[in-house]
C-alpha cells in the first residue's frame, strides 16, 4: 500500500529540502573559484604490470565496465516508464563510458586526460538525484529534471576545462549526495530505499579510501586507497542500478 502524505506535512517537507538545496546553490555561487589540485594526479601506486603504467588504478575500472554491462540487461528487464527507462539506461552507458575514460586518464594522470575520466561520471550521481525525486517528491518534476541535471553534469566538466573552475563540478556531485539521504527521510516512495542506501554509502567509504590512497598502499602493500575506490564505486553502481531498474514497484506511476 502506498503512503499518503498530508498537504500541509508535504509542503512543509518540501520547504526544508528546497532550503537545503538554496542553501548548496548558494555556497557554491558565494565560494571562491576551486582550482584542481595538481598533486591529485600523484597517485600512490606507480606499478607497472605488462607495461601497464599504474596496471591497478588502470585494471580496476573493469568492474565499471561489468557493472554497466549487466545494468543494460537489468534495465531491459525492469518495469519502468519511458523516462525512467531513458535515465536508467544512461546511468548504465554513463557507467561503461567512465569505465573507458577512467583507464584513459590513469594510463597518464593529467588534467587532459582527467577530462574523459569526468565527463560521463559528473551525469551519474545528477540522473540518480532526478530518479529519486520523481519517485519521492513528484513524477513530473523528476521526468522534467533528468536530462537538464545530466546536461548540467557534463556542463561542470566543460567549464572545469575552460575556466579551471571547479565549482559547477562539486555542486553537481555532492549537492545530490546530501539531497538524496535527505529526501529518502522526508518523502516516502514506490521503491524500496535499501539497495540506493547501501550505494550511496558503498560510494562515500570508497571515497575516504580515496583521500587515503598512500597509506592504503602504506599499510597493506597490495592496493591503494584509489584502486579501492574504484572496486567500491563499481559495487555502489551495482546496487544503485537495483534500485534504479526493479523488477516491482508498490505502485506504478501514469506514463
Amino acid at each position: 500500500m502506498s503512503v499518503v502524505v498530508a498537504a500541509p506535512d508535504h509542503r512543509r517537507r518540501m520547504a526544508v529540502l528546497l532550503a537545503v538545496a538554496a542553501a548548496g546553490v548558494l555556497v557554491a555561487a558565494l565560494a571562491p573559484p576551486l582550482r584542481q589540485d595538481p598533486s591529485y594526479h600523484a597517485f600512490a601506486d606507480r606499478r607497472a604490470f605488462f607495461g601497464i603504467p599504474y596496471a591497478l588504478n588502470v585494471l580496476s575500472n573493469v568492474g565499471f565496465l561489468a557493472v554497466g554491462v549487466w545494468s543494460f540487461v537489468e534495465v531491459a528487464q525492469a518495469r519502468l516508464v519511458r523516462w525512467e527507462r531513458a535515465a536508467a539506461f544512461l546511468f548504465a552507458l554513463g557507467l561503461v563510458l567512465t569505465g573507458v575514460g577512467s583507464a584513459w586518464y590513469h594510463l597518464a594522470p593529467s588534467n587532459a586526460t582527467l577530462v574523459w575520466d569526468r565527463l560521463p561520471l559528473s551525469a551519474l550521481f545528477p540522473i540518480v538525484f532526478a530518479v529519486v525525486i520523481g519517485d519521492r517528491v513528484s513524477p513530473t518534476a523528476g521526468r522534467a529534471l533528468f536530462l537538464p541535471l545530466a546536461v548540467f553534469g557534463v556542463v561542470s566538466v566543460v567549464w572545469w576545462d575552460l575556466t579551471d573552475d571547479l565549482r559547477p563540478y562539486a555542486l553537481a556531485q555532492f549537492l545530490p549526495l546530501a539531497l538524496i539521504p535527505l529526501m529518502l527521510a522526508l518523502f516516502p516512495g514506490r521503491r524500496p530505499a535499501r539497495p540506493l542506501i547501501v550505494g550511496v554509502a558503498l560510494y562515500a567509504i570508497g571515497k575516504l579510501f580515496e583521500v587515503g590512497d598512500g597509506a592504503v598502499l602504506a599499510a597493506g602493500g597490495v592496493v591503494s586507497g584509489h584502486t579501492v575506490k574504484h572496486l567500491l564505486s563499481a559495487v555502489a553502481a551495482g546496487f544503485i542500478v537495483r534500485w534504479l531498474a526493479p523488477t516491482s514497484f508498490t505502485t506504478m506511476q501514469p506514463e
